[in-house]
């Protein structure tokens, strides 16, 4: 059992990012007369991801990346391990977007990396403190003396 918690904890250590687009999930009429002007390109991450990543790809530091980067119609969803990117087109992904996405990506996966950190450290401080308070009180109840006078004050 603890094979699975370790590859879990491994795998979420490892950075979040995209591998390749779902050629399947594309519209047939791609490079035809009849193609789409704009569509959506699903890709794959490349590890699934947490909630609090979803979070963050899809709130609004996101999206102001994207319309500051110049796709203001480009809208993202998270389909299990798929990021829906809708209102795009491949080419647009090629030419720059496929990058702002990789570093916002990256971006959201340090954040939750240094979040995990610092959970850690703070568990392991309480967890700290606490072996500390147990020995103090192992020491305080070894401390007692059932003799005769053995304790007395005064």
């Amino acid at each position: 059992m603890s094979t699975p918690s370790t590859t879990t904890t491994s795998s979420a250590s490892a950075p979040l990012g995209l591998g390749s687009v779902l050629v399947g999930s594309l519209p047939s009429a791609l490079m035809t007369a009849d193609a789409p002007a704009r569509y959506t390109v699903e890709a794959v991450f490349t590890r699934r991801p947490q909630r609090e990543e979803i979070a963050e790809i899809l709130g609004d530091e996101t999206r102001e990346t994207l319309v500051r980067e110049g796709y203001p119609t480009v809208e993202l969803t998270v389909s299990d391990r798929r990021l829906e990117i809708a209102n795009t087109t491949l080419e647009e992904l090629r030419d720059g977007l496929g990058s702002v996405l990789a570093e916002r990506l990256a971006a959201i996966s340090d954040h939750a990396h240094e979040r995990r950190d610092a959970a850690a450290r703070r568990d392991e401080k309480t967890a700290e403190s606490e072996r500390e308070r147990a020995a103090a009180v192992v020491a305080l109840a070894a401390s007692v003396s059932f003799g005769a006078g053995a304790n007395a004050a005064g």
